[in-house]
């Protein structure tokens, strides 16, 4: 079974090497003899985008045909008012649409002057809601199951043997050690958490998929509702030490205590959120560059292109297989970190909770 799902990886490895082969070609013969820009490659892959796009296929010298799926276009302005289609019209940015122009994945207005509010359903919103049907399907089906006895009476079966370790685990090493006895309280919040997380994560690695987690956007809502989840969980004994540390003199207390607690409020919520986007950015960063350096040597030699193309593709398979580690390991630590600022809130809550 073990070789079986290393066999599994390595496919899905070599999946993205051919989206990424196929992709920087393209690029490489869009921009004739320009001089190929792997930063610009690499970008337009970890970037949000208005379609899934997968590769260009050659239907001759002067025509290609783009395999991708358009997502939907949903515009305001004051002049036009809402204005919705698909992404496609803009044919990839190629040609302009009912006043409208898109660059770099970005739309504007052609008309100077007018202001244009993008309301738009871009990929990482679809993948989000998807993962969060997902997990709903998931939960939902497995819960079913446990409410007709299955896995109550008689040994767990399908996606319950996967989950049911899972949960455990996060009851027994990140709720319970942190929380004690208000563990129950907060292990639904911990559990969607990692889940949603862990998901999404794994979703990011899928040849032609959108990186939710890489995006800042979406690791600033899960940094803010864990923030107002430990606001909500503080008492009176977590303020009175932020704003009156007992057994320090009053200067220190006011002048460096005191804004060093509150700032401490923020940077809790600030680290999650850094921590998740930045190591998810940069797996997906190293995988395309060791990729793009087959065409940085291609540009310089044919021979050394094919030279370290077995090189440059083994190592992006070594970390691929590394990112799906990193996928558990930072759900885990978001969760983890979420679960020991919870605690810290609430002071003293641990004795309250054995007592």
């Amino acid at each position: 079974m073990r070789i079986n799902g290393l066999k599994s990886l390595l496919v899905a490895g070599f999946g993205i090497f051919l989206l990424v082969f196929s992709s920087a070609v393209m690029a490489n013969e869009e921009a004739g003899e320009k001089k190929l820009d792997p930063a610009k490659i690499i970008m337009e892959h970890i970037q949000d985008s208005h379609e899934f796009h997968f590769f260009d296929i050659k239907v001759n010298d002067t025509t290609e045909m783009a395999v991708s799926i358009p997502l939907p276009i949903i515009l305001y302005s004051q002049k036009n008012g809402f204005d919705v289609f698909l992404s496609s019209e803009f044919e990839h940015g190629h040609r302009p649409y009912h006043g409208y122009n898109m660059e770099d994945d970005k739309i504007h207005a052609i008309e100077a002057g007018v202001q244009v509010f993008d309301l738009s359903v871009t990929k990482n919103v679809v993948q989000m809601m998807l993962s969060l049907l997902i997990l709903c399907v998931l939960m939902i089906s497995i819960a079913n199951k446990y409410k007709k006895g299955l896995g109550v009476t008689s040994a767990p079966k399908g996606w319950q043997n996967a989950i049911e370790p899972v949960i455990t685990f996060v009851r027994d090493e990140v709720a319970k050690p942190n929380l004690a006895g208000k563990y129950q309280k907060y292990l639904p919040y911990l559990l969607t958490v990692f889940f949603f997380i862990l998901i999404n994560n794994l979703f990011g690695l899928l040849p032609g998929s959108a990186n939710v987690t890489g995006n800042i956007a979406f690791t600033v809502v899960l940094g803010v509702i864990s923030l107002f989840v430990i606001l909500f969980s503080t008492n009176k004994h977590y303020w009175g030490h932020i704003f009156w540390y007992p057994g320090v003199p009053v200067v220190v207390r006011l002048l460096i205590m005191l804004p060093v607690e509150l700032l401490g409020v923020f940077t809790k919520p600030f680290a999650l959120i850094v921590r998740l986007f930045a190591n998810m950015v940069a797996g997906h960063i190293i995988i395309l560059s060791f990729i793009t350096l087959i065409f940085i040597f291609g540009s310089m030699s044919t021979v050394a292109g094919l030279g370290f193309s077995p090189l440059s593709v083994a190592f992006a398979v070594f970390i691929y297989l590394i990112e799906i580690m990193v996928a558990f390991i930072q759900a885990f630590i978001f969760t983890n970190l979420t679960a020991v600022f919870i605690g810290q809130a609430f002071e003293g809550g641990h004795d309250e909770g054995h007592h």
